[in-house]
């Protein structure tokens, strides 16, 4: 089967269901990538920049960028197949990223970025938490040595 492997990148297929995994695990690594580039880039960025106002800008660029996939894929038409449970819950989720990345711009700001990212990877730790807790996910074994590996990781790293 030939791949367009644009398609796999942004994630609107591509792939036959057979081979979702890899597709899910490409995503994955592209995210680990771009994400560690926006580290460094953003600490760039910010100097001699107002933490709120260079998280304003950045947000403005995202929006660009989130609503011109929703329109290149054709997605603006789920808009009002949206219920209102899923309304509320984006919205919850946009304003705790929100409060997130003033926090990380601040931090980011403030201290080296070679501290601000290990403690920003303790998220790993309290999402798997949350959800087991709220989401009712499988904690496994190898989640909770994952989970202390992390925890000590991070310690020794800002310690």
């Amino acid at each position: 089967m030939k791949i367009d492997l644009w398609k796999t990148i942004i994630g609107v297929g591509g792939l036959s269901h057979e081979e979702g995994e890899c597709h899910v695990g490409f995503i994955c690594t592209w995210f680990g990538c771009i994400c560690r580039i926006d580290i460094i880039l953003a600490k760039i960025g910010i100097d001699g920049v107002n933490s709120n106002l260079a998280t304003a800008i950045r947000t403005i660029v995202v929006l660009i960028m989130a609503w011109g996939m929703v329109f290149l894929v054709g997605a603006q038409s789920g808009i009002s197949e949206t219920s209102s449970r899923s309304w509320i819950f984006l919205i919850l989720s946009g304003l705790a990223t929100g409060a997130c990345w003033l926090c990380y711009y601040r931090a980011l700001q403030l201290t080296d970025a070679s501290k601000v990212v290990p403690i920003d990877k303790l998220s790993v730790v309290i999402t798997l938490i949350l959800a087991f807790v709220f989401l009712h996910e499988e904690f496994t074994a190898k989640s909770a040595i994952g989970a202390i590996l992390i925890t000590i990781g991070t310690l020794v790293m800002v310690l």
